[in-house]
C-alpha cells in the first residue's frame, strides 16, 4: 500500500530511485525533480582533484539526490544540490568514506536555456578559416515543449557514414548542449542532422566530432536561446494579523500568489516564487509570523527570467 515500508533482501545493485516491477499506470515521468542549486567542490590538498571527482561519481551513482560534472575548459568540480545542508552531508561522506576533505563555493542557482526559434547550420573544411577537418556536419536545431528535454534524430541515410562517425556526432552535440551561448545547459529542444559528408581515408570520428560542435554552436546563435530560472511552488499558513506583512514579503521576492484562503486565526497562502529568492524569504518569514509561519516548497518549473 502507498506510504507503507518493505524491507527487501538480495538487490545488491538496485540505487534510490530504481523502479521495481511494471510501471503500467504510473502516473508521473519521476521522482525527483531537478536540484535548483549548484556549488563549486574543491580538495583542500588540490593533489586529490582525481580522487574527489572518483568519489563523487560514486556517490552520484547510488545517490539521484547528488549531480556532479566538471568543466572541461577549467576542470572545476560541482556539484548540483537541492539545499545547503546537502553540502554538509557530502561533506561528511567524503571525509568519512574516502578521506577527502573538501571545501565548497557559496552556491548559485541553476538556470537553463530554451532555444527560442529553428535554426540549421552546415559546416564544412574551410581552409581560409582554418577549419581542417574533413568532414561535413549539418545539424538543425527546434525548439521543444518544456520539460521534453533534449531530442536527436536523422533526415540523413544512416548507411551514409560509418556508424562510428554517427556516434561521434551525437556524443558531440549531446556534450556541446551541456554549456549554451549564455553559459548553461541547453535542453527541452530537437537537434536534427540534415547533412554529412566524409572524405575516406582521411575522415576520422574526432573530425565529425569538431565539427557537430561547431554546426551546433553556429546553430544555437542564429536561433538563440532564452534564459531560465528554477520557480518553486509554496505553500505558507501564517497567522492572520502578520498575512499581509507576508504577501506584500512574496511579491517583493518576485513571488506570485494565488487568492490568499483566509481564516480567522491562520491564512494559507499559495503561488510560485524563484527558487533564488526562497532561501532568503524563508530567514526574513521567522521575523514577519514571530516563528509561527510554516513553509513548504518544491519545484515547479523552469521559466523565462
Amino acid at each position: 500500500m502507498a506510504g507503507e515500508i518493505a524491507r527487501i533482501a538480495g538487490l545488491r545493485d538496485v540505487r534510490i530511485g530504481d523502479r521495481l516491477g511494471s510501471p503500467d499506470g504510473l502516473a508521473v515521468d519521476g521522482f525527483f525533480a531537478p536540484p535548483s542549486l549548484e556549488s563549486v567542490v574543491t580538495p583542500r590538498d588540490l593533489g586529490q582533484a582525481g580522487a574527489l571527482f572518483a568519489a563523487l561519481e560514486v556517490l552520484a551513482e547510488g545517490d539521484p539526490y547528488i549531480a556532479v560534472r566538471r568543466d572541461e575548459a577549467t576542470r572545476a568540480i560541482s556539484v548540483r544540490l537541492y539545499g545547503e545542508v546537502q553540502k554538509e552531508v557530502i561533506e561528511s561522506t567524503l571525509a568519512e568514506e574516502f578521506g577527502i576533505a573538501v571545501s565548497f563555493s557559496p552556491s548559485r542557482t541553476v538556470y537553463i536555456e530554451r532555444v527560442a526559434r529553428t535554426a540549421s547550420w552546415v559546416q564544412e573544411r574551410r581552409v581560409e578559416e582554418r577549419i581542417f577537418d574533413f568532414a561535413t556536419v549539418g545539424l538543425r536545431v527546434d525548439p521543444g515543449a518544456p520539460g521534453s528535454g533534449v531530442g536527436y534524430g536523422l533526415e540523413v541515410e544512416l548507411g551514409g557514414l560509418p556508424l562510428s562517425f554517427h556516434t561521434a556526432i551525437e556524443e558531440s552535440v549531446r556534450r556541446t548542449l551541456l554549456t549554451g551561448p549564455r553559459g548553461w545547459e541547453v535542453t527541452d529542444c530537437r537537434v536534427t542532422v540534415i547533412d554529412t559528408a566524409f572524405f575516406p581515408p582521411l575522415s576520422s570520428a574526432g573530425h565529425f566530432r569538431n565539427m557537430a560542435a561547431l554546426a551546433l554552436n553556429r546553430a544555437l546563435e542564429e536561433a538563440g536561446t532564452e534564459l531560465c530560472e528554477p520557480v518553486n511552488r509554496f505553500e505558507l499558513d501564517v497567522p492572520a494579523e502578520g498575512a499581509a506583512r507576508v504577501l506584500a514579503r512574496v511579491i517583493a521576492a518576485r513571488g506570485v500568489p494565488d487568492e490568499p484562503q483566509a481564516g480567522p486565526r491562520i491564512w494559507r497562502l499559495t503561488g510560485k516564487i524563484p527558487a533564488a529568492e526562497v532561501a532568503g524569504f524563508e530567514q526574513e518569514l521567522r521575523g514577519l509570523t514571530r516563528g509561527e509561519g510554516v513553509l513548504l516548497s518544491e519545484f515547479d518549473s523552469y521559466e523565462r527570467c
